[in-house]
C-alpha cells in the first residue's frame, strides 16, 4: 500500500507540524477513502501564525510599492495556470467536485489574482476643501492581520475572493480552510511563497472549527476577520469579534428564489434552472432552491424540469461524462435526505431523485436529485437552507405573489428572475431583497461586480473594486497652511 502524502500547516513561510502532533485523514467523497494526512491546527499554531503575520505586517512586505505587490499576485496567478492540472486533481479527490468544474474553478482562482494585481496600485484617496487655511486629504492603509475563514464547497476560490484583496491591499493574512478541504490552499501557499511572497504574508492553518477557527476570531492581534459559511457560525463570529472591535465581513447562506413568469423563454429557462440548483450537487449558498413558478406555466415548466433533472449523470467526479459528483459527507448526505423525508411528510410531492445510487457509487455520497412540486411557502424544504441536491416548486398567481414569496425568507443572497418585459424586470429587480440578481441567466458570480447578500445572508461585498474597501482603513488628514 503506498503510504498518504503529509501536508503540513504553513507558518512563517515554511511547512510546519502541529504544535500538538495531531494529523487527520482528508477523505475522497467519492469512495470514502483517505487521500492523505492533514496536521491539524488548534490555539497554539494560530497564535503562531498570527505572530508570524504581525511581525510580516512591519516587515518588507510593508515597504512593497503596490505596483511590486501588484507583479507578486500575477505571477501567482500564472503559476496557477501552469499548475492548474493538479490543483484540480487535488480539488477535484478532496471535495467531490467533476474534474471539469475543478478546471474551472482552478481557472477562476487565477483570474482572481490577476484581477486584484491590477487594482494594488489603482486605489486612491481623495482631496477634501475644509477651509482656506490648509487641506484635507485621505489614505488608504492595510487593515493589518486578517483572518480568513472559507467553507468546503469551494476550497480555493473563495479563499482567493478573500486573497486577492486582502493582499493587495498590503495586508498580511492567516487563512484558515475548512477542515474537510485543506489540500488546494495547503498547495496554494507554497505556489505563493515561489511567486515570491514574503515570509510571514500568507498562513495556511487547517483545524476545527471549534479550536482552530475560534482562537483566530478571538485573536487580539488580527484586525479583521472574513468569514463564509453559515449563518449559524456568522452569528457567533460577529458576537466574538466584537470583544476586540474587529471588523468583520461575512458571506453567509441563502434559499435564493429562480421567479419564472409566463412569458419566459422555458427552453433557455429550465436548462440553466436545473444547474443553478444541482450544479456542485446543491452544496452553494447561490442555490436557486426555491423555484417560483406562473400558474400559466406552472404544470409545462415542472415537466421539463423533472425530465432534464433525470437526464442528469451522477458519477464518479475523475470520469469524463458525470456532471455530478458525490456530496462532502456522510454527514452532509445524512442531513439532506432527512430534509427530504421531511419534504414528503410535511406535503409535497417528490417526483424524481432523493435516493441513494447503489453498484459503483455505492461506497461513496452520492445523492440523485431531488425535484419537490406543490411545496408550502411554510414547509421546511422551501425556508431552510439545504445545501444539497433539492428544489420546492412553488405556483405564484401574479407580480405581487412572486415578489412576496421571494421576500418571505431570512435570507437574501442571490436569485433568477425570468422574463421578456423590461418593465417587469425593473419592478421586481427593485423589489426583491436580495444580493444578487440574474435576469435569464442563473449566474451569480462576475469577478468584476461585487458579491454578497442581505438580511441574514451577511454582511459586506466580496470581488470587483468593493471588496478592497473591506480590507482597507481610511485615514483622515489635515495639514494647516499657517
Amino acid at each position: 500500500m503506498t503510504a498518504l502524502k503529509t501536508w503540513k500547516l504553513w507558518i512563517g513561510g515554511k511547512s510546519v507540524p502541529a504544535a500538538s502532533g495531531r494529523t487527520y485523514d482528508a477523505i475522497n467523497p467519492a469512495d470514502g477513502k483517505a487521500i492523505a494526512r492533514v496536521a491539524e491546527g488548534g490555539a497554539a499554531d494560530i497564535d503562531a501564525a498570527v505572530r508570524a503575520a504581525a511581525e510580516a505586517a512591519v516587515g518588507p512586505w510593508s515597504r512593497l510599492t503596490p505596483r511590486a505587490r501588484g507583479k507578486i499576485l500575477l505571477r501567482l496567478s500564472t503559476l496557477i495556470r501552469e499548475n492548474l492540472d493538479e490543483l484540480a486533481f487535488l480539488e477535484t479527490r478532496n471535495a467531490g467536485k467533476t474534474l471539469s468544474d475543478s478546471r474551472d474553478e482552478m481557472g477562476l482562482a487565477a483570474d482572481v489574482f490577476e484581477y486584484y494585481a491590477g487594482a494594488a496600485n489603482k486605489q486612491f484617496g481623495e482631496t477634501i476643501p475644509v477651509g482656506p487655511s490648509g487641506v484635507g486629504f485621505t489614505l488608504r492603509e492595510p487593515v493589518g492581520v486578517c483572518g480568513l475563514i472559507v467553507p468546503w464547497n469551494f476550497p480555493l476560490v473563495i479563499a482567493t475572493w478573500k486573497l486577492g484583496p486582502a493582499l493587495a491591499c498590503g495586508n498580511t493574512v492567516v487563512l484558515k480552510p475548512s477542515q474537510e478541504t485543506p489540500l488546494t490552499a495547503l498547495r496554494l501557499a507554497e505556489l505563493a511563497a515561489e511567486a515570491g511572497l514574503p515570509e510571514g504574508v500568507l498562513n495556511v492553518v487547517p483545524g476545527p472549527g471549534s479550536g482552530c477557527g475560534s482562537a483566530l476570531v478571538e485573536h487580539p492581534l488580527v484586525r479583521k476577520i472574513s468569514f463564509t459559511g453559515s449563518t449559524k457560525t456568522g452569528t457567533w463570529i460577529a458576537k466574538a469579534a466584537a470583544d476586540t472591535m474587529k471588523r468583520v465581513s461575512l458571506e453567509l447562506g441563502g434559499k435564493s428564489p429562480n421567479i419564472v413568469f409566463d412569458d419566459a423563454d422555458l427552453d433557455l429557462c429550465v436548462e440553466k434552472s436545473v444547474w443553478s440548483v444541482f450544479g456542485n450537487a446543491g452544496q452553494d449558498c447561490c442555490a436557486r432552491s426555491r423555484a417560483l413558478v406562473h400558474r400559466k406555466v406552472y404544470d409545462k415548466f415542472v415537466e421539463r424540469f423533472v425530465a432534464r433533472t433525470k437526464k442528469i449523470v451522477v458519477g464518479p467526479p475523475e470520469k469524463k461524462g458525470s456532471q455530478i459528483g458525490p456530496l462532502i459527507s456522510l454527514h452532509q448526505r445524512e442531513r439532506v435526505c432527512r430534509y427530504i423525508d421531511i419534504g414528503e411528510t410535511e406535503g409535497a410531492e417528490l417526483l424524481c431523485g432523493g435516493k441513494l445510487p447503489g453498484g459503483a457509487l455505492a461506497k461513496g455520497f452520492y445523492l440523485t436529485p431531488a425535484v419537490f412540486a406543490g411545496a408550502g411557502a411554510n414547509m421546511k424544504i422551501t425556508r431552510e437552507e439545504i445545501f444539497g441536491p433539492v428544489v420546492a416548486i412553488m405556483p405564484f398567481k401574479d407580480e405581487d405573489e412572486a415578489i412576496t414569496l421571494a421576500n418571505d425568507s431570512p435570507y437574501g443572497l442571490s436569485g433568477s428572475l425570468w422574463t421578456r418585459d423590461v418593465g417587469r424586470v425593473l419592478r421586481v429587480s427593485r423589489a426583491v431583497q436580495t444580493g444578487v440578481l440574474s435576469v435569464n441567466s442563473s449566474s451569480s458570480v462576475h469577478l468584476e461586480a461585487p458579491f454578497g447578500g442581505y438580511k441574514s445572508s451577511g454582511v459586506g461585498r466580496e470581488l470587483g473594486l468593493k471588496a478592497l474597501d473591506l480590507y482597507t482603513e481610511i485615514k483622515s488628514v489635515f495639514v494647516s497652511g499657517v
